[in-house]
């Protein structure tokens, strides 16, 4: 595939270069500041496996809160919308389950005396600063033979032909019926007792080089004349059914994503390198084909010609589903491939041009760190707020507009706006803005103030002005489905001209 950002100006002639020279003002503006979507996800996983995001060692169950807080803090200051968060590692959890004890990693209590939830704090902390929570769970493996053992889960002591120990490490057995079942028990404590916006299923696959998985017995009892290569893509693919199933059947306006291999099969048709289809019986476009995702965001931790035609390759066979994919911001660490940030930011630019529903960032360390300059990077690609597309397969039906939007001066800096809600439960809100000689705009990214927001007011600093400007407020459903603006106030924000 040729190189999409090729610039040369040898073929120009004398006419088409001052032309060139007369824009390049322009051209110079654009580069530095990308265009901006109004409507994209904006997503980052926050690993809290072996402590790598979150939390620092050391730190108390406050100290953990507050360092959640902080985390969280950025990522508004970034205009990030969703986040991915680990509530399921190897083997423990990172919130209040029956079936699988508390991560090592939290705190036991707070100092007010009350129990430390994780997943229940980052919801509602995600919820204030106008993001997504979207809890993300490792599915098949369950820990490394050194730490992990079945003989002390309370439900895998007494089902431990679920598990199988294949080069070192647990998992459970993808081709056992009751392995869904389990994993069912677990979605289903996330999901009627949280209030996540989505469920995101991560190593939702076979393990890597598995030639020796010893699941001999399994395929023998459950084949049905299967080869083994398809009875084990079934599995995989039944699962991912249930379970979508279930949520859409609860809670259907959570959205049910995966995070697969990032190249699905080999495009020269040859098998001819690793995939998630041939290497790990994850047949990913199958569920996409199948309806049983509202999302995937496929782990493209590649450069050039194993990025560029994979994506495209992906949207191809999207359905009408979100396609997010998952950019390998750590391959820039020296101990990695240590790549250049224009590695990344050229993916970035790429999927701007595509109908890629976004992008997500694996992993919020390297983001918050500034690797090699790419939180900086970020600022200029997210300057403002986003609203989440809409899953328009869900639900199609906007909700009301809200009324009585009034704006006011509460002091010197700082202006209250509130509305009236419209009826409907769980409505969030997008504030916009424009100036009087300005089109009436709501794809303008410009013109987005906030949007996610949980209540019914918003606060906010204006600065001293001169020029007013006219403001409004929307409503949105769970399935991100916006109806018509509210009525529009105006606001002139000059202290001078008030007195």
């Amino acid at each position: 595939m040729k190189n999409p950002y090729f610039c040369g100006c040898n073929f120009l002639n004398s006419r088409m270069k001052r032309f060139f020279l007369a824009f390049l003002p322009l051209f110079l503006y654009l580069a530095a500041y990308p265009q901006e979507s109004s409507t994209q996800i904006r997503a980052v996983w926050l690993t809290t496996n072996w402590q790598l995001d979150w939390p620092s060692s050391g730190l108390s169950a406050d100290g953990q809160k507050r360092q959640l807080q902080g985390i969280l803090d950025s990522l508004q200051k970034l205009n990030f919308n969703t986040v991915l968060f680990q509530v399921r590692i190897r083997g423990s959890v990172l919130y209040r389950s029956k079936m699988e004890p508390m991560s090592s990693f939290v705190r036991a209590g707070t100092s007010d005396g009350r129990p430390f939830d994780p997943l229940a704090f980052t919801i509602e902390e995600c919820h204030k600063r106008n993001m997504e929570c979207h809890a993300w769970m490792v599915t098949y493996p369950l820990g490394s033979q050194g730490v992990f053992s079945p003989k002390k889960q309370n439900f895998l002591s007494r089902n431990q032909e679920l598990c199988k120990l294949y080069k070192g490490e647990w998992y459970l057995d993808p081709g056992n019926p009751k392995t869904n079942d389990y994993l069912l028990s677990l979605v289903k404590e996330i999901v009627e007792g949280y209030d996540v916006d989505g469920i995101h299923f991560d190593y939702i696959r076979y393990p890597d080089e598995n030639t020796s998985f010893p699941d001999k017995n399994t395929f023998k009892k459950y084949g049905n004349w299967e080869s083994l290569d398809s009875w084990r893509r079934s599995n995989v693919t039944r699962f991912v059914t249930q379970a979508y199933q279930y949520v859409k059947g609860v809670k259907p306006w959570v959205q049910v994503s995966s995070s697969p291999i990032g190249i699905y099969r080999s495009l020269s048709g040859k098998g001819d390198r690793w995939s998630g289809f041939e290497s790990v019986f994850q047949d990913s476009y199958n569920w996409l084909k199948l309806g049983v995702q509202d999302a995937v965001y496929p782990m493209m931790y590649y450069e050039d010609k194993n990025f560029y035609p994979y994506v495209d390759d992906w949207l191809k066979n999207a359905n009408g589903r979100f396609v997010v994919p998952g950019l390998g911001v750590y391959k820039m660490l020296s101990r990695e491939q240590n790549w250049d940030l224009q590695v990344v930011t050229r993916q970035i630019d790429f999927l701007k041009s595509t109908a890629a529903s976004g992008e997500a960032y694996f992993r919020l360390g390297m983001i918050l760190g500034n690797l090699k300059g790419i939180k900086d990077e970020l600022l200029s690609y997210y300057r403002n707020p986003a609203k989440l597309p809409p899953m328009n397969w869900l639900n199609n039906e906007p909700p009301a507009s809200p009324d009585d939007f009034q704006i006011y001066r509460t002091d010197n800096r700082t202006v209250q706006m509130k509305w009236n809600a419209p009826s409907g439960k769980d409505l969030t809100y997008t504030v916009y803005s424009f100036y009087p000689n300005d089109s009436i705009d709501l794809d303008n990214p410009e013109n987005i103030v906030a949007s996610g927001v949980r209540k019914t007011e918003l606060t906010l600093t204006i600065e001293n002005s001169t020029q007013g400007k006219y403001y409004a407020v929307s409503a949105s459903n769970r399935f991100h489905i916006e109806g018509k603006m509210s009525q529009i106030a105006y606001f002139l924000p000059s202290l001078d001209l008030q007195k």
